[in-house]
């Protein structure tokens, strides 16, 4: 099993480890502050050190409760201790659009009831699909408008965690079609103060104003009630 450090603090930036097993070029850890993808959030890159050697993380997979690391350099050995170094620069980048696609999730769930069909972030740019059937030029104005109210107002963002049965009974999710997998009893939630709160396990900066401003660049007709909107951060 690999402790998820970046469950609780998407900032951390190092973190040390042991290895736990290998396959290959493969090893997983006992603990990681490395994102492994998933939610449209891509997997984090960085390296792996031990006794002065440094290891590329190139990719990560999950495997049930393990954590996969895949390696480019030398692989340590079961029992090893080592140390992560997230890619920091990349890191921040997808949480900020990460952030700011949260933001443009309660803007849209505000003002027009819709939920997400879909959705992907890059360090550069980000785009979420919502079920629509109508989007104006004057919707499309009015969202990015509601979207930089909230970031330009600086609200915290929080994380916390609810039971299953709390969330099955809350309005704690903007995904059109969701199913908890039978093992799941606890969820994560990522909280905009008094404007938003949904499920979600990727990461997050602190506050909105690290968002810094949006701008929808593009928009698209993904289907009969799908619409999809691009942003790029200011």
């Amino acid at each position: 099993m690999t402790q998820l450090l970046y469950l609780h603090d998407g900032y951390l930036r190092e973190f040390d480890a042991i290895v736990t097993a290998v396959d290959g070029r493969d090893v997983s850890l006992d603990r990681t502050a490395f994102y492994p993808g998933g939610g449209g959030q891509p997997a984090d890159t960085g390296a792996l050190e031990r006794h002065g050697e440094q290891s590329r993380v190139a990719e990560l997979r999950r495997e049930g409760d393990a954590v996969w690391h895949v390696l480019e350099g030398p692989v340590p050995a079961a029992g090893d201790a080592v140390r992560g170094r997230v890619d920091w620069d990349r890191r921040y980048a997808i949480m900020r659009h990460h952030s700011g696609l949260h933001v443009l999730v309660g803007a849209v769930y505000r003002l027009f009831g819709a939920l997400v069909t879909g959705g992907a972030i890059y360090p550069d740019r980000a785009r979420m699909d919502f079920a629509l059937e109508d989007l104006s030029k004057e919707r499309v104005a009015a969202i990015e408008a509601e979207a930089n109210r909230i970031i330009s107002e600086d609200r915290p963002i929080r994380v916390r965690f609810v039971s299953r049965e709390e969330f099955e009974r809350s309005d704690l999710t903007r995904l059109a079609n969701v199913r908890l997998a039978p093992q799941i009893t606890e969820v994560r939630v990522i909280e905009i103060e008094g404007f938003d709160a949904q499920a979600d396990g990727g990461t997050h900066v602190a506050r909105t104003g690290e968002v810094g401003g949006l701008a929808i660049t593009k928009t698209e007709n993904k289907g009969k009630a799908n619409r999809r909107l691009e942003i790029i951060l200011r």
